[in-house]
Parts: structure tokens; sequence; C-alpha cells
């Protein structure tokens, strides 16, 4: 169970829901030539080129977390900031988190790299109605501390992602998710490339209406034996 503070209009309430279907939406870009530039750098360093564009993959509803401090296996990981959409008994909710990902184990198999570290997701939700209406005009936002230092680490403008109506059809083939149902939208670039850190904060940012969703987490890096 994970609970959540909804904000929507001028109410406020906390519920706790059970997420019974995690999906990460990879590849979730609207420009099909900076996608297909994205897999011919990864392919390059190994990673296997996507089956489809974009790709719905399942994770395992455990390794959702809403932790301050996330544990992971190496120091090959990091964080990057996505729009996350659950769909609730009352409707389409939205939040902000992070697809934290082991990066090594990406050339190995990006569904197996997925698999491998907890999904992390703000306690914070807006109601998707709310935003729908000027969706593109959101901003994600993340940094990392990289070497001590906390850096700029992604920004940009989610017009630069599919909308979650356009994933939500692509995956289910209706305009919503089942009830209990969470859905990562995809991300934007890394600013200096990709690369670990010991934290990761991250924002989804609502110009419109003057409000910001966020989360932020540490990072412990786990020692790796044989």
């Amino acid at each position: 169970m994970l609970t959540f503070d909804r904000l929507w209009q001028d109410k406020r309430d906390r519920v706790a829901v059970q997420i019974d279907n995690l999906i990460v939406a990879g590849w979730a870009g609207r420009d099909a030539h900076a996608i297909e530039h994205h897999i011919e750098e990864l392919a390059a360093i190994g990673v296997p080129r996507p089956s489809t564009v974009p790709l719905f993959y399942r994770i395992g509803t455990g390794q959702l977390s809403q932790t301050t401090h996330l544990q992971v296996l190496g120091p090959d990981t990091s964080g990057e900031v996505e729009p996350v959409v659950l769909s609730l008994a009352d409707g389409l909710w939205v939040a902000v988190g992070s697809d934290h990902t082991d990066r090594k184990a990406e050339a190995a198999g990006v569904a197996l790299s997925k698999q491998l570290c907890s999904k992390v997701v703000g306690t914070g939700l807006w109601r998707y109605d709310e935003v729908a209406p000027h969706w593109d005009s959101l901003i994600l936002r993340a940094w990392a501390t990289i070497d001590g230092k906390r850096t700029l680490y992604q920004e940009g403008a989610v017009s630069g992602l599919r909308s979650p109506a356009d994933l939500m059809q692509r995956y289910s083939n209706t305009a919503t998710l089942p009830p209990g149902s969470l859905m990562f939208g995809g991300t934007i670039g890394a600013i200096g490339g990709i690369r670990p850190g010991t934290r990761f904060e991250m924002e989804l940012e609502d110009p419109v209406l003057q409000r910001k969703l966020g989360h932020a987490y540490d990072i412990e890096a786990l020692p790796v034996v044989a």
C-alpha cells in the first residue's frame, strides 16, 4: 500500500492505494528522429534495440516505493524524472516519479535492468483533468548530487514526450487505465549525459496553476560480491 496526498481545486485529502499493475513506458518521446538517434547511441555501447516504440515494460509492483533512502547494487545506477499517471476509482491522477535503472545491466537487457531497481514515486497527486488542457506546459526537472555537488541533471517540458492519453491508448486501447494501475510516462535527456549520483531530487512544475510536485531520495550503493 502507498499513501498519497491529493490536491485538487481547493480540496485536499490523503488516500492509501494498492497498486496492482505497474507499467514503465519506454522510448516515449514524440520526435521519431530523436528516438532513433538515441537508440543508435545506446546500440553503440551494447544496449539492444527496442522491438517497438513506445515500449511498455511490466514491472513487479513490489518494486514501487516512496522511499527517501534507496539501496541499489553497485555504482552503476541512476534516476530519471518522469510524469506518472495513477488510476483510482474516481479517475486519473498525476504524480512525479523516478525510473531508477541499473545502467550496466541495460547492456544485457533493458527489461532486466528495469526490474533491478525500485521505481520511486512522490507522495503528492494532482487530478489529471485539471492539467490535461495545458499538459504540454508542465516542466520536468531533476537534480543529482554527483561527486558531492548538487547539479541540475534534467530540465524540459513534457511536450517532448507522448501525452498520457496517447500512451494509455497504445497500452490498453482505451483512454484510461484500470483502477490500481500506475504508469511512468517517459523521460527527457540528461544534461551532460547519464551518470550515477548519491542523491536524486525530482520535480514536476505546473506553471499555469503555479504549483509543483516534488520528491527526493538518497542513494546507497551496496557492494557487489561474488
